[in-house]
This record gives C-alpha cells, structure tokens and sequence, in this order.
C-alpha cells in the first residue's frame, strides 16, 4: 500500500497501477500552472487528487479554496466566486470578499463545473481569459493570480453536444485532464483502503477474510465514499475488535454469497439504489445502466427501482428524470433502455392508485 500525507489531513491510499500512473500525472502536472481538468464518477476523490496537486506545487504555501458549484444556486454562486459589496442586493448588509480572491497566489478548486449554468459558464470564461474579477455592485475589476483546477462526474463532450456546456470553456479547463478510475475498476485498492480506514477507527479493529474478500467484490457503485460510510458503519456496529461478513450492509454480503434474489433481498437492492440515486451518489448510466447489462442488477430490482421513484413521481416518467439527477435531454435514451430490456412499470398504477388490467404497458414517450 501507498500512502501520501497531504494538506488539510487527508491521504491518498492506494495500491493499484491505475492510481499510481493518476497520481503520477498529478504530481507531474502540479509543476506547471497549466490549469487542470479532473474527471471521475463521484466519490472518486476527485477532490483529493486537487489537493494532492497543490501540495506538490510551487502555490504549496498559498491558500487552497475549493467550491462546490453544485451547491449554490445562479445568483449566490456569482457572489461565492466573486464577492459583492454592501447593498448591492436585499441582504447583503456588508462588503464580502469573493472566493476566487482569497484564492490569490494560490489554487482555486471549483468542484462540480459542469453544473454551472450558461451565464456562470461566461463569467468564468471572462475571468479565465484576462484574470480579472469584477465584484457584485462594483464598477471596477482587481486582477487576481489563483492556478484553477476543476472536477466533474458529468461528460463534459456530451454537455456541450446538448448546448449545456460553452465548448469554449471545455478548452479553457481542459489544458490537462486527470481521469480517476471507478474504485470497481481497481480492486486492489480496497483492501489498502479498508487498513486504512480501520487505522483512524477509535479502538484497534482488524477485518475478516470472509468480508474483506466480500468489500472486494462489489462494486462500490457510490466508491471510495461509500467504502468509507460502510466501514464506519461495521466499525460502530461491530461489537468485537474484528469485522465479520455478518457486520456489513446486506448488498455487500449478497453480492458474495450469490444468493438468489429473493423478494425481500429484491426489495431491500431496489431501495439502496433509490436512496443513492437520489442523493447522487450513484448516476444512473454510470452505476445502475452497467449493473444491469453485467447481471448484477435483475429486471425485478430494476423495476422496484422504478416503482418507488414513479410513487414518489405519482406516475410521472419526466419527473422520474429529475429525482434520479438525469438530464431532461435523457428521456428518449432512458425510454429505449427501458423498452429494449422490458423494464417498463405501468405508470398509470402511480397515478391512480388502483392496480391496473393485465394488459401491455404504454409507451412513457406518450406521457408528459
């Protein structure tokens, strides 16, 4: 296992030839102050990997500002970024300074870029073309020195195809591009991040052969973050000093026992991919789209799937996109999946709410 200490606590662990030619890329782009693209599923540690390349940069001693573009709405990301003045808009009582300019000298992270929507995308743009930030209520503009490095799980290439993304800007952004691999794509990487995680529990903890060889084989759909939350887990759960098979989410020990899918079993997959799906920790076509074409995922789990979102939904396929996080643009290919695997729910049954004839289903292109 190899382990790298770097700023703010956090470590880069890893064991795999995958993450060691990223973080070799990393460490050799950090020298530079080209600005840095870096993609992957989410809880990859994209964040990590930015760190990583500020700490090993000439700005090592300068501030480190991240933002999660994802996490503020248009107007009030503007004011994150670059700061407003006092009365420049009801509530703001005092002058604040924007992130991008507690960034000077140092690294400016901006997490979840391709969330931005279209007029953020042109400010961002404008500042990365002359370095200059014009504050919210403010006539002049300051020149700011920040290396940026962006992150996202969306494909950027898709985005501006569909006109969400200025392509422009893609190039901007992507002077070098750091692709972090699923954690399902380097196995050996698990058991280093379970020593790891077991060596910040709060007692001594060991794990089991049994389970650590059920934490390798599944899939880590949410990643190194859902391998973390699971090992917090069975480390407060565990009653002794050792992590059995018994101690770890049913989806990780049905995965090991290749147990048939009964009902129950059935039902409780279909509710952890729900709740993944919509806090966003596992994207559709990157997580539950590959499942099911690899047979780890049955037509019945994806079909409970469907049927919690569409009560939730009331019937509604459209606003089934919305609470799973997948783009409007995406309700034909979501309809085709659906319809060339015969995952289809009834709709109708949500709407109402009384059972439905036996009869085919409509088609969900047909419903608003």
């Amino acid at each position: 296992m190899l382990t790298s200490e770097i700023p703010a606590g956090r470590s880069l662990v890893f064991a795999s030839d995958q993450m060691s030619l990223v973080v070799d890329l990393a460490r050799r782009a950090a020298e530079s102050d080209a600005k840095i693209l870096i993609t992957g599923e989410s809880g990859v540690g994209k964040d990590v990997i930015a760190r990583e390349v500020h700490a090993c940069s000439p700005r090592r001693k300068r501030p480190f500002v991240a933002v999660n573009c994802a996490g503020f709405p248009e107007s009030l990301l503007e004011t994150e970024l670059f700061g407003h003045v006092r009365g420049s808009f009801t509530g703001a009582d005092r002058d604040k300074a924007g992130k991008l300019q507690m960034a000077d000298g140092g690294t400016f992270f901006l997490d979840e870029v391709g969330e931005m929507s279209l007029r953020m995308q042109a400010l961002l743009l404008r500042f990365l073309e002359n370095g200059e930030i014009q504050t919210v209520g403010e006539g002049g503009t300051r020149r700011v020195n920040v290396r940026i490095i962006a992150a996202t799980n969306r494909n950027l290439a898709e985005r501006v195809a569909s006109g969400d993304f200025r392509q422009d800007l893609l190039y901007r952004l992507r002077v070098i591009q750091i692709a972090v691999p699923a954690l399902r794509e380097r196995p050996k990487d698990v058991p280093a991040l379970i020593e790891y995680f077991l060596r910040k529990a709060p007692r001594p903890m060991t794990c089991s052969e049994e389970a650590q060889r059920a934490l390798v084989r599944y899939r880590w759909p949410g990643n190194v973050r859902e391998l973390q939350n699971v090992m917090e887990q069975a480390v407060w759960l565990t009653r002794g000093s050792e992590i059995t098979l018994e101690d770890l989410p049913e989806a990780v020990r049905a995965v090991s026992s290749g147990l048939v899918a009964t009902r129950e079993r059935r039902r409780q997959v279909a509710d952890q991919l729900y709740e993944g799906l919509v806090r966003g920790d596992f994207p559709f076509w990157e997580h539950v789209y590959p499942m099911f074409l690899e047979r780890d995922l049955t037509r019945h789990d994806l079909r409970g799937l469907l049927s919690r979102g569409l009560t939730e939904t009331k019937g509604s396929y459209r606003g089934l996109l919305k609470l799973f996080r997948l783009p409007p643009s995406d309700y034909n290919r979501f309809h085709n999946f659906l319809t060339a695997h015969a995952c289809k729910v009834d709709f109708r049954t949500f709407r109402t709410g009384a059972p439905v004839a036996a009869v085919r289903p409509p088609s969900i292109g047909r419903e608003g």
